[in-house]
C-alpha cells in the first residue's frame, strides 16, 4: 500500500502501526498529492492512504484522480480534520474509506483490510458525523428506513455487514454464501436504496440503524 502525508513523523507513525500486521506491506510513500498519484501509477498498490492537507495537490483531488485513472487502487482518507465538508468532498470524490488520525490504531488496520478486500469503511466517529449532517439537511433515518423496508431479510443482513466494513468475501463467510451471491445482493441493495456505491450503502446502513454498536464499544 501507499502512505501519503506531508509530515515525515506522521508517515513513520502510520508505517509503525501498519507494520504490526504481517498482511500489510507499504510499498511507497509520498509527501504531496501529486507524488502520491505518481506513486500509485508506478506501484499499483491495493490501497492508497492519503492525508487531506498536502501541498501541490491536496488529498481530495489526489483521491479523485486515483479513482478516475487508477480504479484498481482503493483510497482511504486519513486526516486530523473532522469537518463535515471535508468528509463529504472526500466521499463524493471516490474515497472508499475515511479515518481520523485520532482514531484507535485498530481502526486504521481494519479500514485498510476492508477497502483492500473491496469493502467500504468509515470510522464510527466519521459515520456519526455523516449521518448527523444528513439528518440536519432533512435526510437521515426518516428517508432511508422506507427504502430499507424494500429489502429482503437477507439483503438487510448483507447491508448491515457492508455498513460494518466487510468485503464481499467476508460477508459470504459470515452468512455462508458464495461471493457471487453476495455481489448480486449488493447490486440489488444499491438499486433499491438508490445509492451509487458501497460507501453510500454503508452510510445508509448507519442511518437505518442496521449497524451494531460493537465497533464503538471495543475495549
Amino acid at each position: 500500500m501507499l502512505v501519503a502525508d506531508d509530515e515525515a513523523l506522521v508517515r513513520a507513525g502510520v508505517r509503525a502501526i501498519l507494520a504490526r500486521d504481517p498482511g500489510i506491506e507499504v510499498v511507497a510513500e509520498a509527501a504531496d498529492g501529486r507524488d502520491a498519484v505518481d506513486a500509485v501509477r508506478e506501484h499499483r498498490p491495493d490501497v492508497a492512504l492519503l492525508d487531506i492537507q498536502m501541498p501541490v495537490l491536496d488529498g481530495i483531488r489526489a483521491a479523485e484522480r486515483i479513482h478516475r485513472e487508477l480504479p484498481g487502487t482503493a483510497v482511504v482518507m486519513l486526516t486530523t480534520f473532522g469537518e463535515d465538508d471535508f468528509i463529504a468532498r472526500a466521499l463524493s470524490g471516490g474515497a472508499d474509506g475515511f479515518l481520523l488520525k485520532a482514531d484507535d490504531p485498530r481502526e486504521l488496520l481494519a479500514g485498510v483490510h476492508a477497502v483492500a478486500g473491496g469493502g467500504a469503511y468509515l470510522s464510527p466517529r466519521v459515520a456519526a458525523r455523516v449521518v448527523a449532517g444528513l439528518r440536519a439537511g432533512g435526510s437521515g433515518a426518516a428517508a432511508v428506513r422506507p427504502l430499507a423496508e424494500r429489502l429482503t431479510g437477507r439483503e438487510h443482513d448483507v447491508l448491515a455487514l457492508v455498513g460494518a466494513g466487510l468485503s464481499n468475501a467476508e460477508i459470504g463467510g459470515r452468512l455462508h454464501l458464495v461471493e457471487g451471491t453476495v455481489k448480486a445482493h449488493v447490486s440489488a441493495i444499491l438499486a433499491k436504496l438508490g445509492v451509487r456505491n458501497r460507501v453510500e450503502a454503508a452510510i445508509a446502513a448507519y442511518e437505518a440503524g442496521l449497524v451494531g454498536r460493537d465497533r464503538d464499544d471495543r475495549s
